[in-house]
């Protein structure tokens, strides 16, 4: 993280124990370890000495899924993102899922087939605002359809936010929106491809969740699945998603596309 970063992120974790030992290794340096196995895809095992040692790095990262630290902290810089210009809690939302292969890791029992894709592995469900930015996350096996797997995460989405109306594909529909209708009071938009249209297309309304796939899986770790837990799996999406959060809260803005360097011929 860099020192910005770093300034959001810190107030957002869980206080030490009153009265337990001074804790041996800063914060810090704990959290760069977790987004570092995150980005580059390395076991924990493998982290690079300038880092705590690895239990250390895992033991932090369990307790604080114990504490839910990863849902507060990217609750909490989702909203200061959304105060430039829109309210801080979101009324609108956008639901897609993504397969991805499951490693030698993944046991049997938490990992399927998706016909469709042709992956085994497992199946990612995402519900974000209309920015892009994460509001939820279920990671299930890849046989679940659509339709059945985004149940679990639109219900997340209504607990933990005020979204009623969310977009989504026509993968998403059939009985999916009587269900969300009649169990969350939630209306599901499908929004299809023009009539006609070959190739890929940019989608109203859909490309902004789509490209938040994007943005997780350019972190390694989430090129595919590794974990045995699929919760585990859902932490690692949720940091990935606070890792983004915060660059563009440093930042101040979305990325620059980089500029085009030329240089003069050689003599």
């Amino acid at each position: 993280m860099t020192d910005q970063q770093w300034e959001l992120a810190e107030p957002l974790l869980p206080a030490p124990k009153a009265g337990g030992r001074p804790e041996k290794h800063p914060r810090r340096l704990i959290v760069d370890a977790v987004l570092y196995v995150v980005r580059t895809g390395c076991s924990w095992r493998q982290l690079p000495a300038d880092f705590p040692p690895w239990e250390t790095v895992y033991w932090y990262f369990t307790r604080w899924e114990k504490a839910k630290v990863t849902e507060k902290i990217l609750t909490a810089v989702r909203e200061q993102l959304r105060v430039e210009g829109r309210n801080p809690e979101p009324s609108a939302g956008l639901v897609d899922s993504q397969t991805v292969k499951g490693a030698d890791t993944v046991g049997a029992d938490t990992r399927g087939y998706d016909a469709g894709k042709r992956i085994n592995g497992r199946k990612r469900f995402i519900v974000t605002d209309t920015l892009g930015l994460l509001l939820t996350v279920v990671v299930c096996t890849a046989s679940m359809q659509d339709r059945d797997g985004a149940k679990p995460v639109l219900l997340q989405a209504y607990l933990a936010s005020p979204v009623r109306f969310v977009f989504a594909d026509g993968a998403f529909g059939g009985r999916l929106l009587e269900w969300a209708t009649r169990i969350l009071r939630t209306t599901i938009h499908i929004v299809r491809k023009p009539a006609g249209r070959q190739g890929f297309a940019v989608i109203p309304r859909r490309w902004a969740v789509e490209r938040t796939l994007a943005w997780l899986t350019a972190h390694r770790r989430l090129a595919r699945d590794y974990e045995r837990d699929p919760a585990v799996s859902e932490v690692m999406i949720r940091w990935a998603a606070i890792n983004t959060i915060t660059r563009r809260l440093a930042r101040g803005g979305p990325a620059t596309r980089q500029q085009r360097r030329t240089f003069p011929a050689p003599a």
